[in-house]
């Protein structure tokens, strides 16, 4: 068998109706290729390899999982990417969909490498951390929305699916758990450039207690900085409003 990681973050779904429930979201929408992200013991790869019809890849970090799923599955045989998911290569030519339980230490970090793949990635669906999952579907007015919820819904739709319980894993992790999907948005808000508003969106949310005007001061004029907007603080944009002002940045 294998053994269980805390320094990678490994808890292992076990619960066999949340990984139907996951399973079922991923078929209603079509697609050719297949990223899991971190299949540990294979409660989610084992359905996985059994859809017809498309190209499957995993990327597993830890090499004791890596050995066990060749030979728990042997179909995965060249099918497994030995790195850290933060690390490598678009795993396909062609666009591809990417789900999995993911590591809860590097989470936010895989939503923005997401970010980086975005007109290669139409759909993501995967298992966060609750915290993290509410931070990305989060609208404008949330405490809990900022940087991450912005970033990543000027992209895409965000839909929290719905919550799961630290029992359905093993070990229990202290968090509650929840799954999401992004579905990649058919029209791209227009912007400045992704720089710029990347720019504004982490400098607007690094004083979110601050005014709009006082936060982001250094990235417009004095005259720009007129604008009653900018009365208002960073958690009461909507992402639209982020998209616009990028375009009176100085």
């Amino acid at each position: 068998m294998y053994r269980l990681k805390k320094s990678l973050g490994q808890h292992f779904l076990k619960d066999e109706g949340i990984i139907s429930r996951i399973v079922d979201v991923l078929k209603e929408d079509p697609f050719n290729n297949l990223l899991e992200v971190g299949p540990g013991g294979g409660a989610l790869t084992r359905h996985l390899i059994k859809i017809p019809d498309i190209d499957f890849k995993a990327v597993e970090l830890d090499d004791e999982k890596v050995e066990y799923l060749k030979k728990a599955f042997p179909a995965l045989q060249d099918k497994i990417i030995a790195q850290s998911f933060l690390d490598i290569d678009e795993p396909f030519t062609e666009p591809f969909t990417v789900i999995g339980n993911f590591p809860y230490n590097i989470s936010t970090q895989i939503l923005f490498k997401v970010l980086d793949w975005k007109d290669k990635v139409p759909m993501v669906i995967g298992m966060f951390q609750k915290e993290v999952a509410e931070r990305a579907a989060s609208k404008e007015g949330s405490k809990v929305y900022g940087v991450l919820s912005v970033l990543i819904q000027a992209f895409y739709e965000v839909e929290y699916l719905f919550d799961v319980s630290n029992s359905c894993f093993n070990p229990p992790p202290k968090v509650q758990s929840g799954v999401i999907r992004l579905k990649r948005k058919t029209t791209t808000l227009p912007v400045k450039s992704d720089r710029a508003f990347t720019v504004l969106v982490k400098t607007a949310f690094n004083q979110r207690r601050k005014t709009l005007r006082n936060a982001v001061k250094s990235l417009f004029t004095a005259e720009a900085l007129q604008d009653d907007i900018f009365n208002k603080r960073a958690e009461a944009l909507s992402v639209e409003d982020f998209a616009a002002l990028t375009f009176k940045m100085s």
